[in-house]
């Protein structure tokens, strides 16, 4: 049986185990996860440790150690929970693996069950044979749709293995230039959090005599108005202008972009794009009153706000305030889940690796560094002081856009041909970058 075909069995296992994250401690259940790893890695040599902050929220990690302790160790950060299902939008069964037409479907697949199958699969392949030079882990990772408060993060703290050079989700995919040449993009840093809730008061009262009276619901939509009408500047560093470049835009285009201007060029990626390049707040909850009959006397909306490396708390704080105006004494401004963006280098030992693995595949491409709109396990390991890459490998047709569509989706899939690609592209950076 080829890794491919073991890698394509493991996925249709862990996508059918249904370790379903209701962003509850008691939800995902990754131990079952857990135990198809432990038994996929059965009779070889390697170190494995279980890790359980919380009854049945297991994280595994596997481990063949190196034959230089002055060689640089490699870690895969594969997560193994997935996000919740609208089963009545999907067309096939969401936890059912089945392969159609040349695709493997269900909840987790790109997201990201197939790195993950496909990391531990090239990692049970080097504990077959020899030792290599630097130490390898893969780690199956709990929680990470949650934020990873009982995987990535809880490991940072009690893990027993490297957090120096990381990978994980998700890169590899295709920038579709313009002029039809070709550009892979690479994962080197994502926003960070900055949730925020604000809170208005009101006169309470019966509903039946609003006149006069403070109405908290009517002062929160004015908040909610106003908080919609933010427009963040365009933040222009290394990363943004080389990943306008790389569409090979005309000049005027180019220069539009570069200003945070015109962004339905990018088609399929515009959302992602902006919020590539620009701090972003979503107001998503709304809350007030419990009776139909009763004015309530408080209100809230809370914010999903997205920063970018280097952004602070502190700045998001006073943006919000001047968006409010003369209402901001009247708004409590709660902080919920903050974390500062993190970014690793474009440049050394692992960067140089993957650009490397990348031209073994496809010849001559332009490798583009990008940030991630959404967050990964990638953080905790950059801060504590290592480097975090998504890396995957996709076929040519398999677009930034395409990929990035499949995430969270309704009838979500991969391709075995991406499957495939993933593989041999782990197993050449493994080669590679360990000696394995």
């Amino acid at each position: 049986m080829s890794l491919t075909d073991d890698t394509l069995g493991l996925l249709q296992t862990l996508i059918r185990n249904a370790c379903v994250n209701y962003f509850s401690a008691d939800s995902g259940q990754e131990e079952r996860n857990a135990d198809t790893l432990e038994t996929f890695f059965a009779g070889t040599d390697v170190s494995l440790e279980r890790y359980e902050p919380h009854p049945g929220r297991v994280s595994i990690s596997f481990t063949v150690e190196g034959t230089d302790p002055a060689a640089e160790p490699l870690t895969l950060l594969g997560h193994t929970d997935v996000v919740p299902v609208d089963e009545d939008k999907w067309t096939t069964d969401p936890f059912g693996g089945q392969i159609i037409d040349g695709r493997v479907y269900g909840r987790g697949a790109t997201d990201m069950l197939y790195i993950t199958a496909a990391m531990a699969a090239c990692v049970r392949d080097v504990a077959r044979a020899e030792r290599p030079r630097g130490t390898l882990t893969f780690v199956g990772c709990a929680d990470e749709e949650a934020r990873g408060g009982l995987g990535a993060k809880w490991l940072a703290e009690h893990g027993k293995f490297y957090w120096k050079n990381c990978l994980s989700e998700e890169g590899g995919s295709h920038i579709p230039a313009v002029d039809g040449s070709d550009a892979l993009a690479v994962v080197v840093g994502e926003k960070g959090a900055g949730q925020r809730r604000l809170t208005v008061h009101g006169d309470a009262g019966h509903g039946s005599a609003p006149y006069g009276r403070d109405l908290a619901v009517a002062k929160i939509a004015e908040v909610a108005r106003r908080v919609a009408a933010i427009e963040p500047e365009v933040r222009a560093d290394e990363i943004w202008e080389g990943y306008v470049r790389a569409w090979k835009f005309d000049p005027a285009t180019e220069t539009a972009l570069m200003r945070g201007e015109g962004y339905e060029a990018f088609g399929q990626l515009e959302s992602y794009s902006h919020a590539m390049s620009h701090l972003t707040i979503s107001p998503t909850v709304l809350r007030a009153g419990n009776g139909i009959n009763v004015l309530p006397s408080e209100a809230w909306l809370e914010l999903d706000i997205r920063p970018l490396p280097g952004q602070t708390q502190e700045e998001i704080d006073s943006l919000l305030r001047s968006a409010l105006g003369e209402l901001a004494d009247e708004v409590e401004i709660t902080h919920l889940i903050t974390e500062d963006g993190t970014v690793s280098p474009t440049s050394g030992p692992l960067f140089d690796a993957i650009c490397q693995t990348f031209d073994e595949f496809f010849p001559g491409v332009p490798v583009v560094p990008t940030i991630a709109a959404g967050g990964s396990d990638l953080r905790f390991a950059r801060r504590k002081g290592g480097v975090g890459y998504g890396f995957a490998l996709h076929a040519r047709e398999e677009t930034l856009g395409s990929v990035l569509g499949q995430l969270h989706s309704h009838d979500e899939s991969v391709s075995v041909e991406d499957v495939d690609l993933t593989v041999r592209a782990y197993r050449s950076l493994i080669r590679r970058f360990v000696g394995a």
